[in-house]
């Protein structure tokens, strides 16, 4: 008879160990989040970004930095935390929108992605997450839109 594979025995769990990584630092952020205060858990969160985005190599660290002026600045209601142990960006706790690094993840390319929190609605289907392999003006212009839009700041 032959052995079943269950999580735990040494033997695959259908996660990758990167997966596995992000829940083990999702699991983290939770248990420090529950245990601070509201204007000091904001601020904590928000440092904890930019150290994280500081621990990144380049070229993403130079990505992720403009991202994270680029999200500040057009969507100022949202709150920087981290999620999955990345940059995440939050309104009233749900997360809207988070940046993924290509390294981290073995990923072609840094990904910009939205929650179903997002008002990014169009039609019968849209895009949800964004990749980005260079911020370019034009570029920077189309994620700052995105990024409006997706808290309902700009008039559709």
């Amino acid at each position: 008879m032959a052995r079943s594979k269950r999580a735990g025995d040494g033997e695959q769990d259908g996660f990758s160990a990167e997966e596995r990584a992000a829940m083990h630092e999702r699991a983290q952020e939770l248990k420090a989040t529950a245990r601070r205060r509201r204007p000091a858990k904001q601020e904590e969160e928000a440092r904890a970004v930019l150290a994280k985005i500081a621990e990144l190599p380049e070229p993403e660290r130079t990505i992720f930095t403009r991202l994270h002026t680029i999200i500040t600045a057009n969507a100022p209601t949202l709150a920087p935390r981290l999620w999955y142990g990345m940059p995440a960006y939050a309104k009233d706790d749900k997360v809207i929108c988070f940046i993924q690094s290509a390294q981290k993840f073995n990923t072609r390319y840094t990904t910009l992605g939205f929650s179903d929190g997002a008002l990014l609605d169009d039609g019968a289907m849209w895009p949800t997450a964004f990749a980005i392999t260079e911020l370019t003006p034009a570029a920077e212009a189309q994620i700052a839109a995105l990024v409006r839009r997706a808290v309902g700041e700009v008039a559709e």
